[in-house]
């Protein structure tokens, strides 16, 4: 295991137990079995740390959902795939979720809050290709923005439960109750608020898309550390396609397979699959 990759792992146990601030890079340290010059070599502070750990969280989300979204072959599932695969992420990361909150008194910089904007944006794109997939476009074509931030309520409200409660939760029903909710707003809804009109008017843009040069930036990166594996090997052939296109395209979607679920290479495969639309 990477050194980064084991203090991110051990940091997360203990920022669980003890909070953001009750823990020191000591004790992360010790847990690690690591000294505090191997700690500063792969963060410079523990605020660093706990960026990065947030960052590794959205970038794992929104991979993740993006990536169901463009592979469940039936519509029919679809929407209770996303909600499932929504409501079982917070789940799964409610301790860290519980911490956030109740700590949310530190100060977070700009950039920070820029970079949770920009993974909030890529969310919408997702679920604004989901809308468009799923609906008619006379059924949607005035409404698919304020359903967008429907389902994005939903999300936000729903994940509350797991926050706030200690309680056992129904997921499959918790899905199933979201999918008709939705289907009845995306049917039946004939006063949206939010309009494409209204979205340029107060929303920035994403920002320019992640050119070739920045990605091959990023791979070459990882490819430093990335230790003789079938993810490595698969990036390298990834890159030569970047450079110099040559392989069919269902070759390259399985290229970017396999790097999926990698930590390393989780963005990028995002980024590779938005790039050569695979």
């Amino acid at each position: 295991m990477m050194k980064k990759q084991l203090i991110m792992e051990k940091a997360i146990e203990l920022f669980a137990k003890q909070g953001f601030e009750a823990t020191s890079v000591q004790q992360i340290t010790e847990h690690c079995g690591i000294s505090k010059g191997a700690f500063y070599l792969s963060f410079k502070s523990k605020d660093e740390l706990i960026f990065a750990l947030v960052d590794h969280f959205m970038i794992q989300f929104t991979s993740d959902i993006d990536y169901l979204v463009r592979n469940v072959a039936s519509d029919q599932n679809l929407l209770y795939e996303f909600y499932y695969a929504i409501f079982n992420s917070f789940q799964k990361h409610s301790d860290f979720g519980k911490i956030l909150i109740k700590e949310q008194s530190r100060s977070f910089d700009e950039e920070f809050i820029i970079k949770m904007r920009y993974y909030d944006r890529l969310m919408e794109k997702t679920i604004l290709s989901m809308v468009e997939r799923l609906y008619e476009e006379k059924e949607v074509r005035d409404t698919k923005y304020d359903l967008v931030f429907c389902i994005k309520g939903f999300m936000s409200m729903y994940s509350q439960l797991f926050l706030f409660y200690n309680v056992p939760l129904d997921l499959k029903l918790l899905s199933q109750s979201l999918v008709e909710k939705t289907n009845l707003l995306a049917r039946n809804t004939t006063v949206p608020f939010i309009t494409k009109d209204l979205i340029q008017m107060f929303d920035e843009p994403l920002g320019e898309e992640v050119t070739k040069e920045q990605i091959l930036e990023i791979i070459q990166q990882e490819l430093v550390e990335m230790e003789e594996s079938i993810e490595q090997e698969s990036l390298i052939l990834l890159k030569q396609e970047l450079l110099a296109p040559t392989l069919p395209r269902a070759i390259v979607k399985g290229l970017v397979e396999n790097i999926r679920n990698h930590p390393q290479t989780k963005w990028i495969s995002y980024l590779l699959r938005n790039y050569f639309m695979v």
